[in-house]
């Protein structure tokens, strides 16, 4: 088919995605309670490098986080004021014509603590107007349950998701969110990119690292409370919001073998199953047999309760939503080869790659390879819900931003979502990640942009935080008005 006509499915969502504790700020206001995202740091000393050692935490750090009352170290503690101003916001998404946002629901605005036993009415009055604004629009919420954020109460007094008492915190949670909500939303995601507690442990489990004895045998332990907690919000939603739909969230973290050599193709076909497990144990409803293989030969023991492996078979999601943002290279050699970073994992530099200015590797066809992994595997609905370009954008004279750059990236990943429709996936939605600037989850930094709409503050915090189409912006609008390119 030509690439000047390429019209997506008939009700495809288009859209965006942000995240509460990256775009809200007011961390302090409507009885919010701390999160394991406000004590993250921006320390503006560290190189590139250095940010993804210091995504971890210490005891140190959260003591200081915590006797600290001010935002200037502590970015997602203001955010972009989404809180106060996204009635803008959403007037601007709509005016792109979106059918869909993504956003995460804090859990400390409705439990500050996380283990009370009735919710803070002004956290969940503000999500009732936030959802009404997006329905007065016609604009879809998308809503996920725990993106990388957790009441740091939970951190500090039960260890975070190692304890099994936090799934019944979570649980509780879920259903007050979804009896408040059951008219408003429909489309509901457990865990943002639940792999990533195995590489980030604070940050997506709330668990501090020097606080574990074995923090391998704790982490695979804390993943399972979280397996168990997805499938519970799956049961509940399924019988609290009529019309529902539920799905788990995945990091695309797609290998290609360095070489033909078969060590090389094996690494690479064993780390791509390994990305697979997450999704696995949520659409299938078990632990696969490599999985454990792996626990034998780590001497990993998970402590399941009575009836675990049964509630994971009953209660699996509705569809698979991921991010995608490259592709990487391994190799047997890894080690000694030249290197390249990425979305919270780097790997061998791919020759044949262009990479961005944070050195993650431009790779559109990839998409479409993993679209198709996914589906022959599983047979069920796919939701791309993170995709995007971070980069430095220049602020004309006047006024505008020409990010051409940006748009070749959509054009390019826009293209090879359709090759893949063509290919036979069922691909329901796209939302772009952080359709506004936003503050970076990896490194706390705002000049890290991948918005269609930029926001006037710098990585102090200075500016005015006036918001301004991007080229992309009305090219974007551009596709959705047409539903393809």
């Amino acid at each position: 088919m030509s690439s000047n006509f390429r019209k997506f499915p008939e009700g495809f969502l288009w859209g965006g995605a942000i995240a509460a504790n990256q775009v809200e700020g007011g961390w302090n206001e409507g009885g919010k309670g701390l999160s394991t995202a406000d004590v993250a740091m921006y320390r503006k000393h560290l190189s590139k490098a250095d940010y993804k050692k210091h995504n971890s935490i210490s005891e140190e750090q959260i003591k200081e986080a915590m006797e600290t009352a001010d935002a200037s170290d502590y970015p997602k503690r203001r955010g972009i004021d989404f809180y106060h101003r996204y009635p803008e916001d959403i007037a601007l998404f709509a005016q792109m014509g979106f059918k869909v946002l993504r956003v995460s629901i804090a859990w400390s605005r409705i439990f500050p603590n996380g283990n009370e036993t009735e919710p803070n009415e002004a956290g969940l009055q503000f999500y009732d107007d936030l959802f009404d604004e997006l329905i007065k629009h016609g604009i879809e919420p998308l809503v996920t349950l725990s993106h990388y954020e957790m009441p740091l109460y939970l951190v500090n007094e039960y260890g975070g998701w190692t304890s099994r008492e936090v799934v019944g915190f979570f649980v509780r949670f879920c259903q007050v969110v979804f009896e408040r909500y059951k008219h408003k939303v429909k489309q509901w995601i457990t865990f943002n990119e639940i792999d990533s507690i195995i590489r980030h442990p604070f940050t997506s489990g709330g668990m501090v690292p020097d606080r574990f004895e074995n923090l391998e045998q704790s982490v695979y332990q804390a993943l399972h409370h979280q397996f168990i907690a997805s499938a519970l919000a799956v049961k509940y939603c399924h019988e609290i919001v009529a019309d529902s739909q539920i799905g788990c969230m995945l990091t695309c973290l797609i290998k290609y073998p360095n070489t033909p050599n078969p060590k090389d193709v094996l690494v690479a076909y064993q780390d791509n199953q390994f990305n697979l497990f997450f999704t696995d144990v949520q659409v299938r409803g078990v632990y696969p047999k490599y999985i454990e293989r792996l626990f034998r030969e780590k001497g990993i023991q998970l402590e399941k309760h009575a009836g675990d492996d049964e509630l994971l078979k009953a209660h699996t999601v509705d569809f698979i939503s991921f991010s995608y943002y490259m592709s990487l290279v391994t190799s047997v050699d890894s080690e000694r080869m030249e290197q390249v970073s990425g979305n919270t994992i780097g790997g061998v530099k791919n020759p044949y790659l262009e990479t961005s200015e944070w050195g993650w590797q431009i790779d559109a066809v990839g998409l479409r390879i993993f679209l198709n992994d996914l589906y022959n595997r599983y047979q069920v609905p796919l939701f791309i819900v993170e995709n995007g370009m971070g980069a430095h954008d220049k602020v004309e004279e006047d006024g505008s931003i020409q990010d051409d750059y940006r748009i070749s990236y959509f054009q390019q990943h826009l293209e090879q979502m359709h090759e893949a429709i063509l290919d036979g996936v069922e691909l329901i939605g796209y939302t772009s990640w952080g359709c506004i600037d936003l503050i970076s989850y990896s490194s706390s930094e705002m000049e890290k942009r991948y918005g269609f709409i930029h926001v006037d503050q710098d990585n102090d915090g200075n500016g005015t935080l006036a918001r301004t189409p991007k080229k992309s912006f009305y090219w974007y609008k551009d596709v959705i008005s047409n539903n393809g390119l």
